[in-house]
């Protein structure tokens, strides 16, 4: 399915044609109940966003409610650090889970039960194969697996097999509980699961209660069912387990939900994994899961990507049944939509060219107009210091400027936005390198405000500071964090991390104006004809200004296509 074939979120789609059928029929009760269920064995990145909208958004739009529930069933690798990490994710992103905020351990005693009761069904055996001896009796996709040779233990001695596993009498590894299915099924997943294994590890909310832990898959569709959850709503990885999760609560006898399956997030120039995204921090490849260039939320929000803008992006790329790719560029347009119609403009240099104008007055000094965002009259003016001595990009003058080179050369005029006409009539070079040190120009006192008396026009306008005002800070531009567009599809011989982008950050000393002195962090602003950039919320501070660029004004890598039902070139 290409990315046009895509039904945006805001108009129909295959799983709101699902939910309105069932609230009319009331097959599942009168109102709907979805979940949002993270494992906290990580941050959440921009594939949760999609599946964050998506079980919100239906529960808000029909009147239903969206549980937050951690599926918090493995202590080796979770920590109440990611727990907390995702509470404030889903919150930045605009939802509210209420009173319903919930975790799989809570259910663990009710799970304990369950699992004696399939036991006593004779549908649960203890098993003591090596993990690698069920591995090798599972079989494979073209050949069945084997039973094993504990498949037959009589109902009391699986009963008291798992009572010592749960006192903790039994080391790790050496036993574990296994649901009795059929070894010869064509879903590997049916092939006698492991319901529960132990490991004497602490966990972050139970303590050391327990020293066995139920696998997510027996966990899973059971806490859905406490919950009573209607529709639970999913990514296409899930589909091949939807058969267990129905054995099991089919033969507890327990409320059994609605599982549908949608195609998750998979995003150009982006690794989606989170044991990847993982790799990349243990690894100090990246500076942490907030890392600007990192998809997590926390990065993204770090670097100035807004809520607004990423539930957009969820609602153009709409709700598939099919795996596809999604041009990231789809995401950057969607922020950039955003902050043209919110950001402030202001000006700044990132790499600064001295200039001198010699015929301005040098104990003078003036307060010009400039508007703070074109696209909202209500945002109103600012005052913007002009002196005798500015900086300009150092890009905006060529010395032999070719004719369609509209900016700063030898002899040319150019216009300085809110400002005034210029005209380069010196340029000063390092004796030795070369090297431009400063140009010296005139100016035209009566173009205050950038509009001639006598009518001449200019075609260039640049930005600037005023030397004298400017203060100093630190601009971090970030690029793609990987120079392939597909880089978890790497060659057999290498590693995703073979794609990461050694430019994929450059930290440059710049000057900006003023008005940024009081800036607060995760302020967004665009600096005018830069891009927009974001006040980093971990080092900048009132000894050093630090800006992030959220994204540049236009799409550098590829033009943006028409894709989700709602991009524009």
């Amino acid at each position: 399915m290409s990315q046009t074939e895509q039904t945006p979120l805001s108009s129909s789609h295959f799983i709101r044609q699902i939910v309105e059928e069932d609230l009319e029929t009331k097959v599942l009760g009168e109102r709907l109940i979805t979940r949002f269920p993270p494992e906290p064995n990580g941050y959440l990145h921009i594939g949760h966003a999609k599946s964050i909208c998506l079980n919100f958004g239906l529960a808000k739009e029909y009147g239903g409610v969206c549980h937050l529930r951690f599926d918090d069933t493995n202590p080796i690798k979770e920590e109440a650090e990611y727990v907390e990490s995702i509470l404030e994710d889903v919150r930045w992103l605009g939802w509210d889970w209420g009173e319903h905020l919930y975790y799989a351990s809570d259910y663990f005693d009710t799970l304990f039960a369950y699992a004696e009761k399939l036991i006593q069904d004779g549908k649960a055996y203890v098993c003591d194969l090596r993990p690698e001896e069920i591995r090798e009796y599972r079989g494979t996709l073209t050949q069945p697996g084997k039973d094993s040779p504990f498949k037959n233990r009589s109902r009391e001695e699986n009963l008291a097999l798992f009572g010592e596993m749960r006192a903790g009498k039994i080391e790790e590894g050496a036993r574990v509980l296994r649901a009795r299915i059929d070894m010869a099924s064509p879903n590997l997943n049916l092939r006698d699961p492991i319901m529960y294994r132990i490991l004497k590890k602490p966990h972050h909310r139970t303590g050391d209660k327990w020293c066995i832990y139920p696998m997510y898959d027996f966990a899973h569709g059971q806490s859905d069912s406490i919950e009573g959850i209607t529709h639970s709503i999913c990514t296409l990885e899930f589909e091949d387990h939807r058969p267990l999760y129905d054995w099991y609560l089919e033969n507890l006898g327990i409320h059994h939900p609605k599982q549908i399956e949608f195609a998750r997030l998979n995003l150009t120039y982006t690794v989606m994994s989170k044991r990847k995204l993982l790799e990349l921090v243990e690894k100090e490849l990246v500076s942490g899961w907030d890392d600007p260039r990192m998809p997590t939320l926390s990065g993204l929000r770090r670097r100035g990507y807004t809520p607004e803008a990423i539930r957009e992006f969820c609602d153009r790329i709409g709700v598939a049944k099919r795996n596809n790719m999604i041009e990231v560029s789809l995401l950057e347009h969607c922020l950039r939509e955003d902050l043209n119609k919110r950001a402030p403009r202001v000006m700044a240099v990132l790499r600064p060219l001295r200039v001198v104008l010699i015929n301005y007055p040098e104990d003078t000094e003036e307060a010009l107009d400039g508007i703070n965002n074109p696209e909202d009259p209500s945002a109103g003016t600012r005052k913007v210091p002009f002196s005798r001595v500015l900086y300009i990009e150092r890009d905006d003058f060529l010395e032999e400027a070719p004719r369609k080179f509209f900016r700063l050369a030898p002899g040319r005029e150019v216009r300085l936005r809110y400002g005034y006409y210029i005209t380069c009539v010196e340029v000063v070079k390092d004796e030795e390198s070369g090297e431009v040190l400063e140009l010296r120009c005139t100016y035209d006192p009566a173009t205050r405000g950038g509009n001639s008396p006598d009518g001449r026009k200019v075609k260039g306008t640049i930005h600037w500071v005023s030397a004298k005002h400017a203060l100093e800070a630190e601009a971090r531009l970030y690029d793609r964090l990987f120079i392939s567009e597909f880089p978890e599809k790497s060659a057999e011989d290498s590693s995703f991390i073979d794609n990461l982008n050694p430019q994929s950050v450059e930290t440059v000393s710049c000057f900006v104006e003023p008005s940024l002195a009081e800036a607060e962090a995760g302020s967004i602003f665009q600096f005018e004809r830069l891009g927009y950039f974001c006040v980093d919320s971990v080092d900048s501070g009132k000894e050093k200004l630090v800006f992030n660029r959220a994204v540049p004004l236009r799409d550098s890598w590829k033009k943006i296509e028409k894709q989700g039902g709602g991009g524009k070139k």
